[in-house]
Order: C-alpha cells, then sequence, then structure tokens
C-alpha cells in the first residue's frame, strides 16, 4: 500500500512538472509563433515541434524545398497506366509526423479539411493518398506562416531551442 501511495504522489509531480512546461512552452509559441496556433489541429506541442524542427525558416527557397525537406512532398511511383505518388521515405520524419498529426485532426473536424478529403477521395484516390495531399498542403500553409513570422523570430528559435534542450 506504502509503495502504491508513493508512485501515485511521484506521478502527481510529474504531472504538475509536465503541465508546467506545456505552460511556458505555450508562452513562447505564442510569442514566436501565434499564427500557428490558430490554425485548426495545431496545439502548442504540434506549434513548438514545427518551430523547432523548422530552425530557420529562411534557407528554405520555396514551399517545395520545405515540404521535400519534411518528407511530405510526393515522389511518383507509377506503374503501367496506374498514375501514382507515394510518401517520401526521406526527410525530417518528426516534421513529418508534426504535419500528419495537424492532418489527421483537421480531417476528423476540421470542415475545409473534410471537403478537401472528400474532394480527392471523390477523385479516386484512397484515403491514405488524399491525407497524403492535405498534408502537401499543410505544408504550404505551415511555410506561409513561418516565412511571415518578423526576422527575429523566424530566423532565430533560440528561445524554443533553448527551452527544448535543443542547442
Amino acid at each position: 500500500m506504502r509503495i502504491s501511495r508513493e508512485l501515485l504522489r511521484r506521478c502527481r509531480e510529474l504531472t504538475g512538472r509536465a503541465n508546467e512546461l506545456e505552460r511556458e512552452l505555450a508562452a513562447l509559441v505564442a510569442s514566436q509563433a501565434p499564427a500557428l496556433l490558430e490554425l485548426p489541429g495545431c496545439g502548442t506541442l504540434t506549434a513548438a515541434k514545427l518551430i523547432a524542427e523548422a530552425a530557420n525558416i529562411a534557407r528554405f527557397d520555396s514551399d517545395a524545398a520545405f515540404a521535400l525537406h519534411g518528407g511530405v512532398a510526393p515522389l511518383e511511383a507509377s506503374s503501367g497506366r496506374k498514375q501514382r505518388h507515394r510518401l517520401n521515405p526521406f526527410g525530417n520524419r518528426q516534421l513529418n509526423c508534426a504535419l500528419h498529426r495537424i492532418a489527421v485532426t483537421q480531417g476528423r473536424g476540421h470542415g475545409p479539411a473534410r471537403d478537401y478529403l472528400a474532394r480527392k477521395e471523390g477523385e479516386g484516390k484512397s484515403r491514405k493518398e488524399a491525407l497524403r495531399c492535405l498534408k502537401r498542403h499543410l505544408a504550404r500553409t505551415v511555410f506561409r506562416i513561418l516565412k511571415t513570422l518578423p526576422p527575429t523570430s523566424s530566423t532565430s528559435s533560440q528561445p524554443l531551442a533553448a527551452a527544448l534542450d535543443l542547442t
């Protein structure tokens, strides 16, 4: 019984610390990229992941380069008459994961994203292929958001990197 109480106390301490760190991270993200938090399906942790993984957005010439870095640029995988694309197995998997998380969340409850997925499925794409298209579309949106941030925020993620222990 004593061991259970100690474990429960430790779980409460760790939960409190995790909540405290998330509040700090929310303040940092809100100061660096508030527009990311307005993106449906993008919460504090996902926005922080996008900022940290994109690092210096100025290093990307276009949204296509950003998408390629994130592994969401489509690769030709056609065979015979069947024209299709597949997921890029290379690129930053953490960035890809963050974009995937937003895409899945939007696909469940965001009207325009649901309509987009339905339209892509109506074009003959599978659900997986339609989600891949949505991720590419989201990469373009995230790139535009990060590109429009003031230079002090978009060219340097030092405060956020320090908070995430990425330095």
